[in-house]
């Protein structure tokens, strides 16, 4: 508009986005800005000039008329180009051409002239090209080794998606999100078309892309593009050089291509879901040639760690059952020891597709850790039935230490599945076992699972400790530093439920167990840290707890503790008041393939509750759900099922449900000793007007019990609970019912607002508050006019921290803005909040 004009190459590879950031830029430029688009077509004969074709009703009446008589003869290029500059100098544009990589050579000569003279001009010059498609001798090279020379031209690399964008597309669909970015290397059209058809092991778009690539292909490249679709994603030199006669050039057409990349000495396919793509067109006789050929000539010599699992996957493709038996496994330890226990399961699955051969004990010992490795990595079903089946191996072959070991490992694993009944009884049953059999390390391990079962199931210290104790009695026997930093981790967990002190001495077993390298016993005691911190809604811990957690398991590939901790992280948010941000987390988990059945209730549950809590439907059918995915005794154990249940029960008015609800949660717990689960029950059978029965009951709980409203309100608010300490105000005199209203005012629980105005009433307390101004009577969507300050600044991607320096407001008061504006726009993210209200056609 007011400075010189510039030229702008964008770039990248196929799908990454180029003509999303074009179509972008068109709709947030300046309306006083022309817009002109043109682009270039991959033609055997490009049209000349073919991108201002497209664009020539919008350039004036002389550019036109020149552009025409190039078409008939009559005009000359170089005129063309002197009326496009005298158009471009009329008016303030956006002049883009797309794909110039396919560009005939006026076109080419266009933009030289162009570029050379636009400092001059009020115009922005945007191209895009493919950059994987443009090699030394590509007609580009020539026009972009001219454009360096000129400081006003600015190069944009679009990089590919990072893992926290794929997850975040991901949210809502059930895939799994690190799988996806894996295969899909962040590449946008992948991303966006395997979400759009997640039961398609390749989605229809991607093949035929990469089909219209192969076609252009010599028979020589495309041979060595099969072959390096069967060697795998990277392509070591010099097997390549050894099935392949002249490898160089062939390759060099395939780089060209953009089909694939070199880095170094080594050529790859730019993505995974690509490779596939070219595998599975691959004829069946040349696969098996290859793979054959590549395994002979990689056991020809010493064998390296990091080829294991290469060579694994050659011995499969070669239908050689003995290699695969020989690799497989070790390539599988190994990566068990280096933390990728996906990579393990899928060599264990492997090894285990040709065990019909092997001795029953081998046997067992492949699904043993195949078991092991699911249940890390995220894939739970699978890993209890192999676990199921070993026991099954090791009974009939006599081997009673090892049966009892599986027993014990079945058991632990029974838990998350949602069955803690059956997962109790074969705990029992395990240690039974091993006990006739003499001390051993396995028997401490089967006590050290008692032990954690009565720690979630909340049967109190006595069960707890005592098999803590035989735990760590025969741990020191046996010198395992996991069942001490456990079973002591434990003893103390249930005096932090039960009395409520312990957290210090859990603290100290989780540091231990990083001190002494025990990453997976140090990541599970660090998920129930959050679990502990969630349940006794202690706000600050849980985050703090779900950060550690959270960096913990991604740095081992821990995808079951992980997917744990994001489910107690969301509880945690839901806590303290962010309940968009809580809902978002929430429904990432419960959409994930490898959420465990607990994890998932908890996040079904999540959901539900912030759906009651803001008015809006469904609710039931979620926590419905929930309930079905565990047995009633998982329900109790993860702490939120009852509570949840009823309280939606009491926003909707059903007083007689709440009761029944209520009191079905407390003679469920009858047995147990749990104040953090039978003192909300209480509170909610009290709050509906009923006589609650004398409970175990935590601090709040107890006070509001005892009819200490205040004191009760105040503790909630020491564990920053705003909609808890709300609940306890409802009780107290006017002052109190006023701070309820606005709680449940800025937090938008719109059937607490009701009931809270009901009870008002009820006492003859009119609100002080004269409603809301003129303004926000006016915006559609009930936003005030700080909060329409906040929504800019979110459409403009600022964190809290910036918002808060912003407005001159504390991030604190920033983060309450940010929620009231997600809730009072019924959205979960900050993005979908800009999108609605400045793009409401996209909803």
């Amino acid at each position: 508009m007011s400075g010189p004009g510039r030229l702008a190459l964008v770039r990248g590879e196929a799908g990454i986005g180029k003509t999303t950031v074009v179509q972008r830029l068109a709709q947030v430029a300046d309306p006083r800005i022309r817009v002109l688009i043109g682009a270039c077509d991959p033609l055997a004969t490009p049209r000349p000039l073919g991108p201002l074709l497209d664009l020539a009703p919008r350039l004036g009446p002389a550019a036109r008329t020149a552009l025409t008589g190039t078409l008939t003869g009559t005009s000359r290029s170089d005129e063309v180009f002197d009326r496009l500059l005298a158009d471009l100098n009329a008016y303030p544009s956006l002049l883009v051409v797309e794909d110039v990589h396919w560009a005939d050579e006026a076109t080419m000569d266009l933009l030289r002239y162009l570029a050379r003279r636009l400092p001059d001009v009020p115009a922005l010059v945007l191209t895009t090209y493919r950059d994987d498609e443009v090699g030394r001798t590509h007609d580009l090279t020539s026009l972009l080794g001219t454009l360096a020379a000129y400081p006003w031209v600015y190069r944009h690399d679009l990089a590919p998606l990072s893992r926290r964008a794929v997850a975040r597309l991901a949210t809502g669909h059930a895939v799994d999100a690190e799988q996806l970015y894996r295969v899909s290397a962040g590449n946008p059209f992948i991303v966006t078309e395997i979400l759009a058809a997640p039961d398609e092991p390749i989605p229809a778009t991607v093949r035929e892309a990469v089909a219209g690539r192969l076609a252009g292909l010599s028979d020589t490249a495309r041979t060595a593009v099969d072959v390096l679709a069967v060697l795998g994603r990277r392509d070591p030199p010099h097997l390549t050089a050894d099935i392949l006669p002249d490898p160089d050039e062939a390759l060099g057409e395939a780089v060209a291509c953009g089909i694939v990349r070199t880095e170094g000495q080594v050529t790859e396919f730019r993505n995974e879901l690509t490779r596939l793509a070219v595998l599975e067109a691959v004829p069946a006789a040349r696969r098996l040639r290859v793979h054959r050929h590549v395994l002979a000539a990689m056991r020809s010599g010493p064998v390296a760690g990091h080829d294991l699992a290469l060579l694994a996957d050659h011995a499969e493709g070669a239908g050689d059952a003995a290699a695969v038996l020989e690799y497989a496994p070790a390539a599988a330890v190994r990566a068990a020891a280096l933390g990728a226990h996906r990579e393990a399961a899928a060599q264990y699955a492997r090894a285990l597709r040709c065990a019909d051969r092997l001795p029953p004990d081998q046997h067992a010992a492949l699904l043993e850790g195949h078991s092991q490795a699911c249940f890390l990595s995220g894939s739970l079903d699978e890993g209890v039935a192999s676990r199921r089946t070993a026991v099954g191996l090791r009974r009939a072959l006599g081997d009673r230490l090892r049966e009892g070991e599986d027993l014990r490992w079945l058991s632990c694993w029974l838990w998350p599945a949602g069955r803690a009944a059956e997962a109790g009884r074969i705990g029992l049953d395990a240690v039974r076992l091993l006990e006739g059999l003499g001390p051993s390390r396995e028997l401490a391990r089967a006590h050290l699972n008692l032990s954690q079962l009565a720690c979630y199931g909340h049967e109190g210290v006595a069960v707890a400790t005592g098999h803590a104790r035989k735990a760590i009695a025969l741990g020191e026997r046996f010198d395992d530093a996991g069942v001490l930093v456990q079973a002591r981790f434990h003893a103390a967990a249930t005096r932090v439920l039960s009395e409520g002190r312990g957290w210090e001495e859990c603290e100290q077993q989780v540091s231990r167990a990083l001190a002494q390298d025990l990453p997976v016993d140090a990541g599970f005691m660090a998920v129930i840290m959050c679990w502990l911190a969630a349940l006794r809604r202690d706000a600050a811990r849980t985050a703090a707890a779900v950060r550690r957690a959270e960096a913990h398991c991604l740095d081992r590939d821990l995808l079951t503790y992980l997917l744990c901790t994001r489910a107690w992280g969301s509880w945690g948010l839901l806590n303290r008041g962010s309940w968009s941000q809580a809902a978002d987390a929430a429904q990432r988990v419960r959409s994930h393939p490898g959420s465990p059945p607990v994890v998932k209730a908890l996040a079904l549950t999540v959901v539900g509750l912030v759906r009651a809590r803001q008015g809006r439907s469904p609710v039931w059918p979620l926590l419905d759900e929930a309930a079905n995915l565990v047995d009633a005794r998982c329900r109790l154990d993860t702490g939120l099922g009852w509570e949840a249940r009823v309280e939606a029960a009491w926003l909707a008015g059903r007083h007689e449900l709440v009761q029944a609800e209520a009191r079905r949660g407390l003679a469920a717990l009858a047995d147990r000793t749990h104040p953090w689960l039978s003192g909300p029950l209480a509170c909610w059978i009290r709050r509906a007007g009923g006589e609650p029965p004398r409970v175990p009951a935590a601090g709040p709980y107890a006070l509001e019990l005892a009819g200490d409203w205040a004191g009760a309100a105040a503790l909630w608010d020491a564990l920053g609970c705003p909609y808890d300490a709300a609940l306890a105000r409802l009780s107290g005199d006017a002052s109190a019912l006023r701070q309820a209203l606005a709680a449940f005012e800025t937090l938008g629980a719109r059937p607490a607002v009701a009931r809270t105005r009901t009870v008002m009433r009820a006492c003859g307390v009119r609100p002080i508050r004269r409603g809301p101004q003129a303004a926000t009577r006016a915006n559609p969507y009930g936003l005030t006019n700080r909060e329409m300050d906040v929504l800019k600044l979110l459409h403009e991607g600022l964190s809290d921290a910036e918002i808060s320096a912003r407005l001159y407001i504390s991030p604190k008061t920033a983060g309450h803005h940010v929620g009231a504006v997600l809730n009072k726009l019924g959205v979960h993210t900050r993005h979908e909040a800009a999108r609605k209200v400045h793009h409401p056609e996209s909803e």
